[in-house]
């Protein structure tokens, strides 16, 4: 081989070539997943959990261009909106929400396909992501452990895991920042692989070991920051994923120029990637995030907008009046988020989300005998947001190994694994003084999954292992996959609000803490 193939092969390392298979598996698993998603999706027809905020936004924003206020209490307006009363607005009056617009948006967008009043319609925005996210998620994995096979594990995973699909059959916010995430995650491993074949073959031109090339337009980092725009545009708690998978890209870059020989590998990378990876990225997030925000400048109704011109002298007086209005919003918002103290019945503790301690009650009834098809004394229909625990617990031993392998034998999969997790988990354990909920973990499920994947491929051996540890390996990840299957089966009941006998639900609400 040249050198240029040399440091080809050194920077990319192994590339599946079977292009069909790479595709079959995870498009069959997105294909039964979106059916599993999309069957009876608008069941129950009520307002389930926080849907009572982001189902009725998303009409408001259709009607209004923003979210406004709604006549009287939730529990009051949330009979007649769901009979088909759209008359549950204050025109005149913007509601002082807490979550940027995107989210929103995306919702109306079902609502505006098949009706406000359609339950289908309100849901149907977050299935679609959720299926996309697990043909993305598979296509992700083949990508990272270049093996067909493991992608095909990765998006059957997805599909049959209980917190992602209950997510895709729910009208809120979290799915979205997931979705988002994920693509920002999947442009900046395509990103890797793009950047890393432009810098061998310069480098190999150059036929020295010279400062490096600079590669000004990278366009795969550009759509990652777009996405993350557009994560953070749902939810303040994208922030966490640009930072982190900001870092991760630039650590990358300076892994690359260490591995093509650039001299001083480490200040060049950090000056020539890093300063115009941030400068690049911040721009597009921040661009993305005010565009996001158009409905707001375009009225005259949203909560605050005319703040500046009502309180000339106050606020940040260098930006102009609608910016400055925007940014107070923005102040009030975060006191919001950081004086939300007051208790709430599932409410939990990040040390406890892994292995799903306290999953979120999103809908519960009683039901008597005779009821909605009860043919007992007593019967439940619930909606629990609990993870398929055969995925997480897992996932839970899977991250000591993702640590030491990322830590001890530089593996970059284990890393860019442990970003999610960074990125979506750990800035919690700084908030805990807040009301926060387990739910919140779908925002880093792909991870979950990807954690899960790892220890599979550890089970199945590298490429040369002899024969008998592949079928080993292979027997092994079949009975769990199996044993997967049989976890979602077990819990259907209570992911899609079936009517079961009280005794039923009783009988998968393993621990106190679940009920």
């Amino acid at each position: 081989m040249d050198r240029g193939e040399q440091l080809r092969a050194r920077l990319l390392g192994f590339r599946p070539t079977d292009a069909l298979w790479g595709w079959a598996g995870p498009l069959l698993f997105a294909a039964i997943g979106g059916i599993l998603r999309f069957w009876a999706l608008g069941r129950p027809h009520q307002l389930v959990f926080d849907e009572t905020y982001y189902v009725k936004q998303g009409v408001s924003m259709l009607q209004y261009g923003v979210e406004m206020r709604w006549k009287g209490e939730g529990e009051k307006v949330d009979p007649l909106f769901t009979t088909g009363n759209l008359d549950v607005f204050k025109s005149t009056e913007g509601d002082m929400v807490v979550h940027p617009p995107v989210g929103k948006w995306i919702i109306a967008g079902g609502e505006w396909l098949f009706g406000p009043t359609s339950s289908f319609g309100w849901r149907f925005a977050v299935a679609l992501l959720g299926t996309l996210s697990i043909l993305m998620v598979g296509r992700i994995a083949r990508r990272m452990f270049g093996s067909s096979w493991l992608g095909a594990i990765a998006a059957f995973l997805m599909a049959f895991e209980g917190h992602h699909f209950v997510h895709s059959r729910t009208g809120l916010l979290d799915i979205i920042v997931m979705f988002f995430a994920l693509a920002a995650f999947g442009a900046l491993l395509i990103d890797r692989d793009w950047s890393r074949e432009r810098l061998a073959a310069r480098s190999a031109a150059r036929g020295v070991r010279g400062a490096g090339a600079m590669l000004w337009w990278r366009p795969w980092r550009l759509v990652a920051a777009l996405s993350l725009g557009l994560a953070c545009g749902t939810k303040w708690s994208g922030l966490y994923f640009f930072a982190a998978f900001g870092l991760m890209t630039v650590f990358w870059d300076l892994g690359a120029r260490r591995a093509a020989g650039t001299r001083h590998w480490a200040l060049t990378g950090l000056f020539k990637d890093g300063v115009w990876a941030f400068v690049t990225m911040t721009a597009v997030v921040l661009g993305t995030y005010l565009a996001s925000w158009t409905g707001w400048f375009a009225t005259k109704t949203g909560y605050n907008r005319t703040w500046a011109v009502e309180h000339p002298g106050e606020g940040v007086q260098w930006l102009p009046p609608a910016l400055r209005s925007l940014w107070q919003y923005h102040v009030q918002a975060y006191e919001f988020h950081d004086g939300l103290t007051s208790p709430h019945t599932y409410q939990s503790n990040p040390w406890s989300w892994m292995i799903q301690s306290r999953p979120t009650s999103f809908f519960y009834e009683n039901k008597a005998m005779g009821v909605d098809g009860c043919e007992v004394d007593k019967c439940s229909k619930a909606i629990t947001s609990l993870g398929s625990v055969s995925i997480w617990w897992l996932a839970t031993a899977a991250l000591f190994f993702l640590v030491w392998h990322w830590a001890m034998r530089r593996d970059w999969r284990a890393g860019a694994i442990l970003a999610g997790f960074v990125g979506g988990w750990l800035p919690w354990f700084f908030l805990q003084h807040r009301t926060i909920f387990t739910f919140y973990t779908i925002s880093f499920e792909p991870w979950v999954i990807l954690a899960v994947v790892f220890m599979l491929g550890l089970a199945l051996g590298p490429p040369g292992a002899d024969a008998r540890r592949r079928r080993l390996g292979h027997l092994v990840i079949g009975a769990y996959l199996l044993l997967v299957l049989a976890n979602f089966a077990f819990y259907w009941p209570v992911w899609t609000a079936q009517v079961i006998p009280y005794d039923h639900w009783r009988w998968r609400m393993w621990f106190p803490s679940w009920v």
